[in-house]
């Protein structure tokens, strides 16, 4: 394996600060007309959601650091909220800034019993999965991302549904030129690639450990898209590919 590249010391403890994250996301809440509450406690750390008013349709579902050591996800969804209060006044959204908290703090992709939070989303024994589902309710999104990096990751890449046509996914990976390369392998955790993107087929009902996505795609959303930064690359880069996927994603729902 080869030896991680190292982010400059200010960027990862900045990246990784669990309290300036919260209170970042407590003045775009304040500041947009946003619900913030927390949702859940997980190993001394409160869990937070951030809401439109109301019960609207449509919208966007936005999620970042399930995977604690993929620190673009979170800094660029509250580098975007930042950037579009305006939007967000009108935006119908349910967004979580941070799946993860134990695992950002200790830059671990587990929590802290040593669980794959982005493998569980079928065990509804577990109350972070539970309360996860009550939260959405029967709201179905117009598109939901899922933000997260990849170690081994040559470039910028994304899952997308095979069956949401038209197809975003080409677009919404070139948005990374010329910052970083597209993902050139053509065979990603055992799935076709092609041109930066996997077309998922899958029945979700033969997926033992079921991904956040994949929930989202059965149940809650009519587009998703995981996307995927080469975490070995520059964070600022990482974070402003992830800022531009973003904003094309609220762009082309309409919002």
């Amino acid at each position: 394996m080869r030896a991680a590249k190292r982010e400059p010391v200010a960027a990862c403890a900045t990246a990784h600060d669990y309290k300036l994250l919260v209170a970042r996301w407590r003045a775009v809440a304040r500041s947009a007309g946003l619900v913030m509450k927390p949702w859940l406690t997980v190993s001394g750390h409160r869990l937070y959601l951030v809401r439109s008013k109301g019960r609207r349709s449509g919208g966007l579902y936005l999620s970042a650091g399930i995977h604690g050591d993929e620190a673009a996800g979170p800094e660029a969804a509250i580098r975007w909220a930042e950037r579009n209060l305006k939007r967000l006044r009108a935006l119908p959204c349910l967004i979580f800034p941070c799946l993860n908290p134990w695992g950002l703090i200790e830059n671990s992709r587990r929590t802290q019993d040593g669980r794959d939070l982005n493998r569980a989303f079928r065990d509804n024994s577990s109350e972070f999965i539970a309360r996860w589902q009550a939260l959405l309710g029967r709201h179905v999104f117009e598109v939901a991302l899922t933000l997260h990096e990849d170690y081994d990751g040559q470039g910028v890449y994304v899952y997308e549904p095979l069956v949401s046509e038209p197809h975003w996914g080409e677009d919404l990976v070139a948005l990374a030129r010329p910052l970083l390369p597209i993902e050139p392998r053509e065979v990603i955790e055992g799935r076709a690639a092609r041109n930066g993107v996997v077309r998922v087929e899958v029945d979700p009902d033969e997926v033992p450990d079921m991904p956040e996505a994949l929930h989202l795609h059965r149940q809650f959303a009519k587009r998703v898209f995981t996307l995927e930064t080469p975490s070995e690359f520059d964070l600022e880069k990482r974070v402003e590919v992830q800022i531009r996927v973003i904003d094309e994603c609220v762009r082309r729902a309409g919002a």
